[in-house]
């Protein structure tokens, strides 16, 4: 009896076997065609992702737009090989669970992933804006400099010392951020004082008139004076003016042209710009002995 169920469990699992070198045999073509057929679309990706590249190089400015662009595009050509090969095999049951198994997949890599999701999502944003553009001057998270590198994680901008700072996509996105370079032209603002014997109308004519001498304003732009306060030792006022901007460096090179010009000008017409003054007063009043007491 134990002899017959040995035989018996050795002929079913040889019936097995068979059956299975049967079925390889048979869809060995079809797994060979699948596998031809998926590394076929491999190269069509790779020679499509190039060919997108150049194109995009001619049309786009963005190195990080061309850079989504072309591996989105290489990435869905590959998917589709990959499905078209599960087709050729006649395994839909397989791909309905692959689907499946993608979704958890995905769903549990974006709860582990979730800060450097969000970089990567921001840098796609940030890619495709309009307002930032790789060499624009920037202002943000307590940084300035021009931007050089755009990617999926993070932007870099380089200071005026020459330092880089690499800044996550997601802090740019939260945060404000000023840009210098998306416009040609940009208000200057200079703040003065003046002694409170100077005659008011006169400083505020002469003032205007220097700036427009120096900055030309176009269209409707115009040199504005306004007097602030009345501080402690001057009469204070702001100058506004237009001129081109492009970085900060042309804000403070224009700041340096008005205060030059300015002095000059008050020193010809005898305008004093007043600095605080502080008397110290060294009487000692102190008396270490009693009056009438000798030493």
């Amino acid at each position: 009896m134990e002899e017959f169920d040995i035989n018996e469990s050795f002929n079913n699992l040889w019936e097995k076997l068979a059956g299975w070198l049967d079925s390889l045999i048979l869809g060995l073509p079809n797994f060979i065609t699948a596998i031809l057929v998926f590394f076929l679309f491999i190269i069509a990706a790779k020679l499509a992702a190039k060919g997108l590249n150049r194109i995009l190089r001619l049309k786009v400015r963005q190195d990080s737009i061309r850079e989504i662009t072309v591996k989105v595009f290489k990435v869905i050509i590959i998917l589709i090989g990959f499905f078209v090969a599960l087709g050729i095999l006649n395994l839909n049951t397989i791909l309905t669970s692959v689907l499946a198994g993608a979704g958890v997949v995905g769903l549990a890599i974006g709860l582990a992933l979730q800060g450097t999701l969000n970089n990567t999502f921001s840098g796609v944003i940030l890619s495709f804006l309009p307002e930032l553009q790789i060499g624009d001057w920037i202002e943000t998270n307590d940084y300035a400099g021009f931007v050089t590198e755009i990617n999926l994680r993070s932007i870099v901008i380089k200071e005026s010392d020459n330092n880089l700072v690499v800044i996550p996509n997601s802090k740019i996105i939260e945060e404000p951020f000023k840009n210098f370079s998306r416009t040609s032209r940009s208000r200057v603002m200079l703040d003065c004082g003046v002694a409170y014997n100077s005659d008011l109308e006169f400083v505020q004519d002469l003032t205007i008139k220097t700036m427009q001498n120096l900055f030309p304003q176009r269209g409707n732009e115009e040199v504005e004076f306004m007097y602030k306060e009345f501080a402690d030792s001057s009469i204070n006022f702001v100058v506004r003016f237009w001129t081109d901007v492009n970085k900060q460096r042309d804000i403070l090179q224009a700041k340096n042209k008005a205060i030059i010009a300015l002095k000059k000008r008050f020193d010809e017409n005898d305008i004093n710009i007043p600095f605080p003054i502080r008397t110290i007063d060294f009487t000692n009043k102190l008396s270490i002995n009693k009056p009438g007491e000798e030493n």
